[in-house]
């Protein structure tokens, strides 16, 4: 009886492993024909900056009205000694216009001159483009008939490839898996 249910046993399994159907996986090497270079526009933004030298006024120690005032002063003196009697007021008054608006002017020469330059640092973000490769369009040949895929890698003249064959079942599908 034990003889008889092993022998059943080792049929059955003889018979489902005669019905199944295993893809059968192995590698090779198939021949490159050609490996093009693609390549990808990248946006690689950059911060570019430069140097201005701008003016700056004088210290704390500004006085807006020092230089009218004291050109005033120096441009009636200065006009009172020419002229007689109603003639030395008007030159000392002329002269008193005269030196106040000089006086102004000079002093803002000087408000810039004695403070000078800075050098003030002026920024900006540029956006450049850039082409970097993004992988290689690849074809190639295995048994008679020609592929094409897109690897990240130059494979040379030999590309190594995973073949796997499995019967075709009639009608072109394969058949169910039976184990």
């Amino acid at each position: 009886m034990k003889a008889t249910i092993a022998i059943l046993s080792t049929l059955a399994l003889a018979a489902g492993a005669a019905g199944s159907v295993q893809a059968q996986e192995f590698e090779d090497w198939a021949r490159v024909r050609s490996a093009t270079p693609e390549y990808e526009k990248v946006s690689v933004p950059q911060q570019e900056c430069r140097t201005e030298y701008v003016p700056v006024q004088a210290g704390p120690s500004y006085h807006p009205y020092a230089g009218p005032v004291i050109g005033g002063i120096a441009g009636g003196l200065l006009g009172s000694a020419f002229g007689k009697g109603n003639g030395k007021v008007a030159m000392a008054a002329a002269g008193a216009v005269v030196g106040s608006i000089v006086g102004a002017n000079v002093q803002g020469s000087q408000a810039y001159a004695g403070g000078g330059t800075q050098p003030v640092q002026r920024c900006a973000t540029v956006e450049r483009w850039e082409q970097r490769l993004a992988g290689y369009n690849v074809v190639y040949d295995y048994a008679g008939r020609s592929y094409q895929t897109v690897l990240p890698y130059d494979p040379g003249r030999n590309l190594r490839v995973k073949v796997s064959v499995a019967p075709v079942a009639a009608g072109g599908e394969a058949p169910p898996r039976q184990y």
